[in-house]
């Protein structure tokens, strides 16, 4: 058979604040009911003063390797060497260098490429196809990929919206050099981007093009800022449309699909698709609920969160699918492994 990408290993980290509705309620003019029913958020978790993006990849990517010991039944000091690290994140450490260097050094993994993979909420999705590409041209045989974002740090403090919506987190995953027929190969991608779309989800200030104009940034432009209603329009039109793409393109019909993890933005929007794609709500994996939006973490603790529930069991033909700035958008299918995520820290 044909050398294909295989997850291995799944890992998840969240920082220690939690910050409910009812918090948010007494610093902003909302309440836990305008959030709720507008995003089906609860709470979320943010870093606490001086904790960054790397700190919470580093611990999702120690449990992913964690995790992929043990669903090989590795002894507890077997090698965790992997050949590449790839880092989906649009809030990196600082903007030179990338994140990902740096996670590959904490991480004890030495001189393996490590670079930085920006597309937003759909960054993981990318990192992922990235990541399984080099591993079917050849030049690597095991993989780890990270989507972390600490969106916290870029939030207007007074927009009740955002803050309401965004979350951080980390999360990884470790892939292998497997064939294209066994439980976890990555079994193609759907991707595209419309940078016609650049505006409605962005943040203004801080590149190279208001820093060449000469001028300070305009009020508010140092915060992340979100066209609502447009991006939840093209984010239902083109996770679906990915979606189905890829569907065809593997002959899967709605009823050959158990569940989908799509990138958790809002809960209106995960129901929106699933009546695009003919499915029932049920089939939607959720978990924004307790973390928010997590951006490119979402996808992969959603995952974990799903298997610690028992609604994502081995077996399940899975659809993952996002979207997010650019504008960019992605999918990607698999038959799930039999893997114990790690959400905590590894024994």
């Amino acid at each position: 058979m044909s050398r294909a990408a295989v997850l291995c290993g799944l890992g998840g980290a969240l920082p220690g604040t939690v910050v409910s509705n009812d918090e948010l309620a007494a610093q902003l003019d909302t309440t836990d009911r305008w959030i709720r029913t507008r995003t089906g958020i609860g709470s979320r978790h943010v870093v606490e003063p001086g904790e960054a993006t790397s700190d919470l990849a580093v611990d999702a990517g120690r449990r992913a390797l964690e995790s992929a010991r043990r669903a090989a039944g590795a002894p507890a000091a077997a090698d965790a060497a992997v050949d590449v690290v790839v880092v989906a994140t649009s809030t990196p450490d600082r903007l030179c260098p990338a994140t990902a260097p740096s996670v590959a050094h904490r991480l004890g993994l030495g001189h393996v490429p490590a670079f930085d993979v920006a597309a937003v909420c759909t960054g993981f999705v990318y990192a992922l196809a990235t990541a399984a590409s080099m591993i079917v041209a050849g030049l690597a045989e095991r993989a780890l990929v990270i989507g972390a974002d600490t969106f916290s740090t870029i939030l207007d403090p007074a927009d009740r919206t955002t803050r309401a919506i965004f979350g951080d987190g980390a999360g990884a995953v470790v892939l292998r050099a497997g064939e294209h027929d066994e439980p976890g190969a990555l079994l193609g991608f759907d991707l595209g981007s419309d940078g016609g779309g650049a505006d409605l989800i962005t943040m203004r200030a801080g590149g190279s093009r208001q820093r060449s104009s000469g001028e300070e940034p305009a009020e508010g432009d140092q915060y992340f800022a979100m066209e609502g209603r447009q991006v939840f329009t093209a984010a239902v039109l083109k996770m679906s449309e990915s979606s189905q793409r890829l569907l065809d393109r593997l002959g899967w019909d709605r009823h050959r699909l158990d569940r989908v993890v799509a990138h958790q933005a809002n809960v209106r929007i995960l129901h929106a698709v699933a009546e695009q794609l003919g499915l029932e709500e049920k089939q939607i994996v959720v978990n924004l609920d307790r973390v928010g939006n997590t951006v490119a973490a979402s996808i992969p603790l959603a995952m974990a969160d799903a298997v610690a529930a028992g609604s994502l069991a081995p077996g399940h033909r899975v659809l993952l699918t996002g979207f997010g700035g650019g504008l960019t958008w992605g999918s990607t299918a698999l038959v799930w492994p039999d893997l114990e995520p790690v959400t905590d820290d590894p024994a």
